[in-house]
């Protein structure tokens, strides 16, 4: 696996490594794969529409079938090494050297004839040179690793003469063997140390005259060069000798002809690594079902219909837009509802389409060529680290604050996490502010509804959700443009299990903080003795889903869910002939139709008996003024409710 040593740290997070990855797995040869891991992307449009063009051909070609006759160049660089350095090749050498100026000429002639299939890549296929004299002359010379009789004239003449002379030892020991049968082990000539030999019983010696080269393990046997042989053998050991001083000569000569064409031959060695690159590159958008999409010079985001790359079937497509005078997509929603997968999916695209890779998208979508992506995105920090998540978040925008311009994107996940929410709030508020001010696009997730009020009233910002079913509790993974989203906390937190009781004061004291009463001395206990006398609820899931569905009169005090709204409310008057009700959502009282909002929890379950619900309604103001009314008469005080929107 590749360990990236030199990326960008926001693009490890954005797992841009990993396609490097996958796109070396593509490659054939070492000098490709060595292309495909060094790939990074580039802020030039002309050279990003230039890779895309290829990459688009590429991928062209392997959906359609073709077979890419790529040379794997096994052994070449080392070949390439020592030209220039007066080396003699050896023979195994000088094959791979022709197998490889074989497949030069093959792939050259390949592209030529897909010319108008794959215009630019085609057109990549005139650098290469076919080095003609010395590819046949290596076809004369070299055959099977060996050097062929046509390799030179002197060599041809001289294996005449050593066959000639091999032929006679082997005549002249077969007549000594039938001479001297009866003094023999077995009729049969073997060799030692490359002598023809006899194997003579040892109580025969004397009747074989000769060399012993060797004995058998018993010293029964011993195996004798005949003297009638030896003198013939010389002369064929001579002409073996002549051999391998030609065969060293021609190498020599064949040698220093590729050395005349080294400029050529690293030329095809760096061309035929290109088009290595260019079909991996192919092959992954083929595996990924990537397309071309439409790039331009001016910063902005405009994705249909794309998916994250590396997951697969799982993946669900991603809607997106962030262009002209809006700089900022402020996504919401809850937790495990994609808003992660969302920011690493227009990360890594961006990244992959600058670095000339076709991406999982509608061919209409368009991204801007960004001069730089940073990206804060993760799961939290891991315990063995020594930042904690919110000084690893401040550390990484820091980074961020010193080097984006208008021409930067930005990714930030979690916006205020790991600190006091306030601070945290105001704090990412402002980074938010200095972004919008340089032009920078960002596009960042939270939960905090003060960012989200920001988002919808700031322009140049703009809010977003995560699509997630109320009735099912179930994320939808779909984001949608326009409308801020809620965290579902309370829904989810009784599906999984959490006790009605907890559920309910957390509802209340929302409530309270919403509506700004959440003081030292409203924000009480909320009778928790009382509550904790109730018996709880065993699946809250299922009865929230029955109240939900049952058409029960909504009473002051119930939690339903404002449809026009995407919101939680608190029921405050009920409703009047018209079948409006009057529902407080966060501080605010709005006049929704009863057919529009759905019962969450009936006050009866969510207050006790003697709760004073205007604890929710009132300001901590007017609960003050009604509790000195209440005591004494107020010259001048009065009591208004205020008009509902």
């Amino acid at each position: 696996m590749f360990h990236p040593t030199n990326l960008d740290p926001s693009h490890i997070k954005l797992e841009y490594h990993t396609i490097l990855d996958m796109l070396a797995e593509e490659t054939v040869s070492p000098r490709g794969r060595a292309l495909a891991q060094s790939l990074r992307p580039s802020a030039e449009i002309r050279r990003v529409r230039a890779l895309l063009e290829e990459t688009e051909e590429a991928c062209t070609l392997v959906r359609s079938g073709a077979s890419v006759p790529l040379s794997a160049m096994e052994g070449i660089d080392s070949l390439l090494l020592l030209l220039g350095k007066g080396a003699i090749y050896t023979k195994q050498d000088m094959e791979q050297l022709l197998v490889w100026l074989h497949a030069i000429k093959q792939m050259k002639r390949y592209l030529t004839a897909k010319a108008s299939v794959v215009p630019r890549i085609s057109s990549y296929a005139g650098s290469m040179e076919e080095c003609t004299e010395l590819r046949e002359t290596l076809e004369r010379s070299i055959r099977y690793g060996e050097l062929t009789d046509e390799a030179s004239s002197e060599l041809g003449q001289i294996r005449r003469y050593m066959r000639l002379a091999e032929e006679q030892v082997k005549r002249r020991i077969d007549q000594v063997m039938h001479k001297h049968r009866d003094a023999l082990q077995e009729l049969v000539v073997s060799q030692r140390a490359g002598h023809y030999v006899l194997a003579v019983k040892r109580s025969a010696r004397k009747l074989v005259k000769g060399t012993v080269l060797d004995e058998s393990a018993s010293g029964q046997t011993l195996f004798i060069e005949p003297l009638e042989v030896s003198s013939t053998h010389a002369e064929w050991e001579a002409w073996k000798s002549e051999e391998g001083l030609e065969e060293t000569r021609i190498l020599a000569v064949l040698s220093g002809l590729a050395e005349s064409y080294k400029h050529e031959l690293e030329q095809n060695a760096e061309a035929m690594a290109a088009f290595d690159f260019i079909f991996a590159r192919g092959k992954l958008a083929a595996i990924q079902h990537g397309c071309r999409i439409q790039i331009t010079e001016s910063p902005l985001i405009r994705l249909q219909s794309a998916r994250h790359p590396l997951l697969g079937s799982q993946a669900v497509p991603l809607d997106v837009q962030l262009e002209g005078v809006t700089r900022q997509l402020i996504i919401t929603g809850p937790n495990t509802g994609g808003k992660t997968i969302a920011l690493k999916t227009i990360g890594l695209l961006s990244l992959m389409v600058q670095s000339g890779l076709l991406v999982h998208a509608d061919p209409q979508s368009e991204l801007g060529i960004f001069e730089s992506v940073f990206a804060d995105v993760g799961d939290g920090q891991s315990l063995s680290q020594s930042l904690s998540t919110f000084s690893a978040h401040i550390s990484a925008v820091s980074v961020m604050l010193k080097q984006a311009g208008r021409k930067s994107l930005v990714l930030l996940d979690e916006l205020a996490a790991g600190t006091d929410p306030a601070e945290g709030i105001a704090l990412s508020i402002g980074i938010l502010e200095e972004f919008l001010q340089r032009g920078t696009l960002v596009v960042a997730t939270t939960h905090f509804n003060e960012i989200k009020l920001f988002a919808s009233a700031t322009v140049g910002c703009r809010n977003a959700r995560m699509a997630f079913d109320a009735q099912s509790l179930q994320p939808l993974y779909r984001l949608e443009m326009g409308a801020a989203g809620d965290s579902h906390a309370f829904a989810i937190a009784a599906r999984y299990g959490l006790p009605d009781l907890v559920i309910r004061r957390a509802r209340a004291r929302m409530e309270q903080r919403e509506s700004g009463t959440d003081d030292a001395t409203s924000f009480r206990s909320i009778e928790i003795e009382d509550e904790l006398a109730k018996p709880i609820t065993e699946h809250p899931r299922e009865e929230t889903k029955s109240h939900s569905s049952a058409h029960v009169p909504l009473q002051r005090g119930d939690s339903v869910w404002v449809h026009p709204l995407g919101s939680t409310g608190i029921v405050y008057r009920e409703p009047n002939e018209r079948g409006e009700v009057i529902v407080q959502v966060k501080g605010r009282k709005h006049a929704i139709n009863h057919k529009r909002l759905t019962l969450q929890i009936p006050a009866a379950e969510l207050y006790p008996d003697d709760y004073d619900l205007s604890i929710i309604f009132d300001s901590k103001e007017t609960r003050k003024l009604r509790n000195q009314m209440a005591r004494k008469y107020v010259e001048g005080a009065s009591i208004s409710t205020p008009e509902e929107d």
